[in-house]
């Protein structure tokens, strides 16, 4: 597939979504922007929520982590359904009884202004980085298949994308979205099913020869429960995971802004039953995938592709789809397939970061209704500024390492906001708002610390030349922090309260 034919699928993929967004922006108001006017539909916005959940970091890099850590990542999975649960019947109840536009309101209503703008503002650094680092991982697919060929340097690709994403969301906001996220859905579960087709065509396999073949087991390893140590543990990893699905959707204003787009709590609810239940399916077929592309890769010797130098599994399915030789229809229900999956997750991203910091920061509901319209445009543009920046940054480091720390960053501010809520929800205490943010950034600290303890307690007691050697011993010698570091920085942050708290209900 040459590049220019690639730039054709493109144009005509946003094309349809620029189509869809003139028919769901005619009313550009505030109210259809950040709520869309409480009239989706519950099912439309449970399917649409598949593809912003995934995103394109799913699309590529779960195949890809198939051969380092088998199956174990539905251990983590499991752990999602029964956060969403929790989700639909202990925060949605909250956030439709106060009729919020942005959930962390909330904050505001049960402790004061500094609990709120601090939650928000953990809110916004998180989105920001995760949204960035998703558009910056689709970004180097498509300049490393399509734009290098042109000369085109990487910063002008992501600011073509992020600009495209801005012309089909400016006007309808979060309705537009619940409406292109379901077709980029669609995308993506086509672009999964064909690719899955033609591997088990090319491997001259049935799906049940596939499934019941030794090969398979090699890779389909589902629970670890042998070394409480390690980080893929399956208590460590449902746990991880429960936690994950609670803050990183139920107190994510890019996810849950969707959900209070729906009539009635009721529709809410079943939105996110039926999504929660259909995801277990959607992640067991993408890991199938997996196994199926390092099978095709073994047979016609293709190598995980390089970058700076080493390999990098995210590029070994865009290296089968587009390079394999399983023939033209792969190659473009793969590109639509990542382009959906990138951009369902960065688009929602940009609407919840437009909403939270019009809302939360500059108090748009409070000013004049004249110049609501233009407050929330001028910060629709400030923010696809800022996601163009942060990309750039992204790969000027240059750096795996670095990237992954500035996630795991991100990651841990989801803490502060499970200790807030969930000590919202569960005492009757008021706090002193004033102190409450540093109560979040102790927190904080506090968990990198003892994430990092068994390293630095290696490194200072032994003779060790690096902490790169460091970190190889303790990983032997110590207790090894994975998902539930998310879970133990809200308990700090929740006994922090405990501490600050008022000594009357």
């Amino acid at each position: 597939m040459q590049p220019i034919h690639i730039l054709l699928l493109i144009a005509g993929y946003f094309g349809v979504l620029i189509l869809i967004s003139y028919f769901t922006g005619k009313d550009d108001s505030n109210e259809t922007f950040f709520k869309a006017s409480r009239k989706s539909p519950w099912y439309v916005v449970a399917f649409g929520m598949i593809g912003a959940s995934l995103s394109g970091v799913t699309f590529i890099s779960v195949p890809g982590w198939v051969e380092a850590s088998n199956f174990s990542y539905m251990q983590v999975v499991f752990g999602y359904l029964v956060g969403y649960f929790i989700i639909a019947y202990v925060l949605m109840p909250i956030y439709y009884r106060l009729n919020v536009t942005s959930i962390y309101q909330y904050l505001e209503d049960r402790f004061g202004v500094v609990s709120y703008k601090t939650g928000a503002f953990f809110f916004l650094i998180s989105r920001i980085l995760g949204a960035s680092f998703r558009l910056y991982l689709v970004a180097i697919v498509l300049q490393r298949y399509v734009f290098d060929a042109y000369g085109i340097h990487f910063a002008v690709t992501v600011t073509l994308s992020v600009i495209l994403i801005w012309l089909y969301t400016f006007r309808g906001g979060i309705k537009t979205i619940v409406w292109t996220d379901t077709l980029q859905t669609l995308f993506m579960l086509v672009a999964v099913g064909v690719a899955i087709y033609l591997i088990l065509g090319d491997l001259d396999l049935s799906f049940g020869e596939f499934f019941n073949s030794d090969t398979l087991k090699e890779y389909s390893q589902i629970w670890f429960t042998d070394d409480v140590m390690a980080k893929n543990y399956f208590v460590k990893s449902f746990l991880g995971g429960l936690f994950i699905a609670v803050c990183m959707t139920g107190l994510d204003q890019d996810m849950m802004q969707k959900n209070l787009t729906c009539k009635s709590l009721g529709d809410a609810q079943k939105n996110m039953v039926s999504f929660s239940v259909v995801l277990i399916v959607v992640n067991f077929v993408f890991l199938l995938l997996g196994a199926l592309i390092y099978m095709y890769a073994a047979k016609h010797s293709i190598d995980v592709p390089l970058m700076n130098g080493k390999p990098k599994t995210d590029l070994l399915f865009p290296e089968v789809a587009l390079k394999g030789g399983l023939g033209l229809s792969l190659a473009i229900v793969f590109l639509l397939g990542l382009i959906a999956a990138a951009y369902s997750s960065a688009d929602s991203a940009l609407t919840s970061l437009t909403t939270s910091f019009s809302v939360d920061f500059l108090g748009i509901e409070k000013k004049p209704e004249h110049t609501q319209k233009r407050t929330r445009q001028l910060v629709h543009v400030g923010m696809s500024v800022v996601l163009i920046i942060v990309v750039i940054i992204f790969k000027m480091l240059n750096n795996d390492n670095v990237i992954n720390s500035i996630l795991v960053i991100a990651g841990y501010t989801y803490g502060p906001l499970l200790g807030l809520f969930a000590f919202g929800i569960f005492t009757k205490y008021k706090v002193i708002d004033k102190r409450v943010w540093i109560v979040t950034l102790v927190s904080i600290c506090l968990t990198y610390v003892l994430a990092n303890f068994g390293t630095y307690y290696v490194y200072f007691t032994e003779d060790v030349a690096n902490l790169a050697e460091a970190t190889k011993l303790s990983s032997k010698m110590y207790y090894q922090f994975g998902y539930e570091l998310l879970p133990i920085n809200g308990l700090l942050t929740f006994i922090g309260l405990i501490i600050i708290r008022r000594q009357h209900n």
